[in-house]
């Protein structure tokens, strides 16, 4: 006799899972890539500030790759189209795993960024169109959910095992992750049909929108000073907290509870004013980003300031109900560019942070430049939040 097929929110969890499984791949890359810096400049001969262009061509990658595919593939069956991405984001990795050279390095990080973003947005957008209107930042947090939980065990491990077996292993387990992803996608993703009604013009219309690109220069600027001090923690745990190796997957993992917690807690809210709750997370990074500066002497107050900027990490999942929220017809193109803003701010903030470091403010100074970054994305947060009050007394008049 058959087996009864399961619930509708059993259902519902297993793809939530199976998408999140891909955001567990690209957050261990995206996140061990900085926390191996160490590793791989020493392994590529390259010095920490030259070794952040790792970091900023992965980056890179993501700003560009988000918007082309999601033009590009429109009209694609969104479960086609993320078995696909996951593809090519598990080849780009193991290529990047026996990369010979930094320009060789360089060219993998872009090629393993292009998908990052398409596939965050395209699996958003599942995720969100399967429960009800009121629950979308919890279900987008439940995809993102997969990239706060690398912090907490695919970073620790992969840093663990490019001590222990050398830093291209940390690359070639993201390879396999991204085929398990593919495979579990394939397996209970729904077989939706792609809009035929769908084109790139389509998409493109998104960018009329004022609020979008406000809302991604939120992201562009804000989140660059967690990247900012997330990238050289380890080599702030090294060489000025002064910590044996075997602490850094500690302090790393702390930092992915953080994000974790945050993810967890805060969508449960943010779904009520999902545009005050950006707000709110901005002055809270600005701030535990400058108390970094301060707490980088002692491994214990580190430990504690790191876990506050991991909570700030919720600012993900808001942003991208915020696009939803602005893009009208361009959902796909909208929600993908979220991790164009976000990437362009893991760009902005590595280079910032390693100019910093090169002037000689010291490791610790990278807490300064992502507060600035912080209050610079709360800037942009101003002029949206201004306008929108506007549009909503404007709207409210009319109706009197």
């Amino acid at each position: 006799m058959a087996s009864a097929a399961p619930p509708a929110a059993a259902r519902v969890a297993l793809i939530h899972f199976a998408l999140a499984m891909g955001g567990f791949a690209i957050g261990t890359t995206e996140f061990a890539t900085m926390s191996l810096l160490p590793y791989f400049s020493e392994g590529l001969g390259i010095d920490t500030p030259t070794a952040g262009h790792v970091i900023s061509a992965y980056a890179l990658g993501v700003v560009v790759g988000a918007p082309l595919l999601a033009v590009l593939g429109a009209r694609m069956p969104r479960r086609t189209l993320l078995i696909l991405l996951m593809a090519v984001f598990a080849l780009a990795n193991g290529l990047s795993a026996l990369a010979p050279t930094y320009e060789t390095m360089l060219l993998f990080r872009f090629l393993s960024g292009l998908p990052h973003g398409a596939y965050f947005g395209v699996a958003s957008l599942v995720a969100a169109s399967l429960v009800p209107p009121e629950k979308r930042t919890q279900a987008v947090a439940n995809v993102l959910l997969g990239l706060t939980v690398a912090t907490v065990i695919g970073v620790p491990l992969a840093n663990w095992l490019g001590q222990a077996a050398g830093w291209r292993w940390g690359f070639a387990v993201v390879a396999g992750l991204a085929l398990a992803t593919a495979l579990s996608v394939a397996a209970v993703a729904p077989r939706d049909p792609g809009d035929p009604q769908a084109s790139p013009m389509r998409e493109l219309s998104a960018l009329k929108s004022g609020q979008l690109w406000l809302t991604l220069g939120v992201g562009a600027i804000g989140f660059g000073g967690m990247f900012c001090v997330y990238t050289y923690v380890a080599s702030t745990l090294l060489e000025v907290t002064r910590v044996s190796e075997a602490v850094v997957p500690i302090v790393l993992a702390v930092f992915g509870l953080g994000m974790t917690a945050g993810n967890i807690v805060v969508p449960r809210f943010a779904d009520r004013a999902v545009l005050l709750s950006a707000g709110i997370l901005l002055l809270w990074s600005a701030a535990v980003l400058a108390v970094y500066t301060l707490a980088a002497g002692n491994v214990w107050s580190l430990g504690v300031t790191v876990f506050a900027i991991g909570w700030g990490g919720a600012l993900g999942p808001i942003l991208q109900t915020r696009l939803m929220d602005v893009a009208r017809e361009g959902q796909g193109l909208a929600a993908a560019l979220n991790h164009s803003a976000f990437n362009t701010a893991n760009a902005l903030g590595p280079w910032l942070g390693g100019m910093a470091i090169a002037a000689g403010w010291g490791l610790p100074a990278t807490g300064l430049v992502g507060s600035g970054l912080a209050l610079g994305g709360f800037a942009i947060w101003l002029v949206a939040w201004s306008l929108e009050r506007r549009r909503t007394t404007a709207e409210r008049l009319a109706c009197a």
